[in-house]
């Protein structure tokens, strides 16, 4: 029992092994949703709770957590995470650093830092079907996942190059997961999905509100949704980061004053800062 009375990450152990099941289904056929009994959590749905639920049930004392918002260590939401963690978990070491870090719960990105062989990705989902903007009914997307009936994207991604002149949405692009399944990457930038392809980590999902895991074991093809004569192309803004000066990571457009200044900076702190610390020493 933790200091303040809950179980070791607060779920407690039966809820922690139909959890770690489900991943374990997940993990056997990567990309397909695997249903689960969400629990209720001090958090409200739409803060991570499907996340929170299954880095509680794979973490462990020995483990060193890092949380990460849209890139950063120190938005609301990773660092209210993070200190629930602290306090339900005794023993667990919190890190910012990516390299350091055994298990990252993330929300709407993937760190700059390439993953190693060892950890885990865990990605807070709001919604975990990719059809569901297309087929609202979870039993017709069920069949369409089953016959491997895509043919809805496919009209949509057609819509998209006769409107825009390409392929690729600017975040949360539909991916192939092992040349069978079509899955929802979380809303995270187009811009990171190929970071999904042969990730040597191991890539968790979770949503809670929809009551859904589905997984990535390391080293699985995981492949842009496109069309042979038109690619998929990540979207990422022109410009070069005014802290450590990166042309090749994420950016966020930040305002600097009233009358419209505005600048760029690397959207993952962690990458940005040891650039900094680089050019610096």
């Amino acid at each position: 029992m933790s200091a303040e009375g809950y179980n070791f990450a607060y779920l407690d152990e039966g809820t922690k092994r139909m959890i770690r099941r489900a991943l374990l289904k997940a993990v056997a056929v990567p990309g397909h949703q695997v249903p689960f009994g969400s629990r209720e959590m001090p958090l409200p749905y739409g803060w991570g709770t499907g996340g929170i639920q299954v880095t509680a049930s794979v973490v462990g004392p020995e483990d060193v957590l890092k949380v990460i918002d849209q890139g950063a260590d120190d938005t609301t939401n990773a660092v209210s995470i993070r200190r629930f963690f602290a306090r339900v978990a005794p023993g667990l070491r919190t890190t910012e650093r990516t390299a350091e870090a055994t298990i990252i719960q993330t929300r709407h990105r993937i760190p700059e830092t390439p993953l190693r062989e060892g950890q885990v990705m865990v990605y807070q989902v709001p919604q975990p079907e990719p059809l569901y903007r297309l087929e609202p009914r979870r039993a017709e997307t069920k069949r369409l996942h089953a016959l491997a009936d895509y043919g809805l994207m496919q009209v949509k991604l057609y819509e998209d190059i006769a409107r825009h002149g390409r392929v690729g949405s600017s975040y949360d692009h539909p991916v192939m997961v092992g040349g069978r399944y079509l899955m929802a990457p979380s809303p995270i930038p187009s811009f990171d999905n190929p970071k999904m392809h042969m990730s040597p980590a191991l890539q968790l999902f979770g949503a809670g509100r929809e009551r859904r895991l589905y997984a990535v074991p390391p080293y699985t093809e995981v492949r842009s949704l496109d069309f042979d004569d038109h690619p998929f192309e990540p979207l990422r803004a022109k410009g070069h980061c005014a802290l450590c000066g990166a042309d090749h990571t994420y950016l966020d457009e930040m305002v600097t004053d009233d009358r419209g200044g505005r600048l760029f900076v690397c959207s993952d702190t962690d990458y940005c800062g040891e650039r900094q610390a680089e050019r610096a020493a």
